[in-house]
């Protein structure tokens, strides 16, 4: 089958990296596709595994290159997604899973007909703020600020294929899994779906034909 362009979309603290990695880790039919950034690295993150890491000026010279399927501002710093990375685990036969920005999501939808977007909902507004605060990496104006910003990007949900709500993250990532299963098995997304009918068609025919000389 056709492997697609997985988005998901989300909140920040809404769980969407933790469900990329997630499917990543227990499937070999889908890979994450690593964002570029120019936030600082946070304790504990990887370059390469989290993000790469680039300076503003090597940002800007890759954006200036068309390096980026998409990028966007989110809070004070840039963030891109890498085409080569992407079409990369596509021709392998992987889907590829992007956790970008709704902003981001928006140009990749446009560029794009392979795409498959789901937006991840938290199941209540404390449930969001606590999953924030508990992170323990950005004062009360930063947290402030994301749910702020959170608000806009609710706005956006229903402009996605699906919307899945993360109360459970063993559920949460079952039911992304089953949405790019589901979607897999399309008409319109299964390669060479005509000349695999036209080959049983004929198989068929041989069938009966050697059936009515029995």
């Amino acid at each position: 089958m056709k492997p697609n362009l997985i988005i998901l979309s989300a909140p920040s603290g809404g769980g969407k990296t933790t469900i990329a990695n997630a499917l990543a880790a227990a499937r070999n039919d889908i890979a994450f596709s690593v964002s570029a950034t120019t936030r600082p690295m946070r304790e504990g993150e990887k370059e390469g595994i989290d993000y790469y890491f680039l300076s503003q000026a090597e940002f800007d010279r890759r954006v200036e290159d068309g390096d980026f399927l998409e990028h966007a501002v989110y809070g004070e710093h840039c963030y891109g997604t890498l085409e080569a990375a992407v079409d990369e685990i596509l021709a392998s036969g992987r889907h590829a899973i992007l956790d970008i920005e709704v902003q981001g999501a928006a140009i990749v939808r446009q560029r794009r007909s392979d795409v498959v977007s789901i937006f991840i909902l938290p199941p209540t507004a404390r449930d969001l703020a606590d999953r924030l605060g508990g992170r323990k990496t950005e004062g009360p104006s930063e947290l402030g600020r994301r749910l702020r910003a959170a608000i806009e990007e609710l706005k956006e949900a229903t402009a996605y294929d699906f919307v899945v709500t993360n109360v459970d993250i063993v559920q949460a990532v079952a039911e992304v899994a089953s949405i790019i299963d589901s979607e897999a098995r399309r008409t319109d997304r299964i390669g060479n779906l005509e000349q695999h009918l036209e080959e049983l068609s004929s198989g068929l025919e041989e069938e009966a034909a050697r059936l009515s000389a029995e």
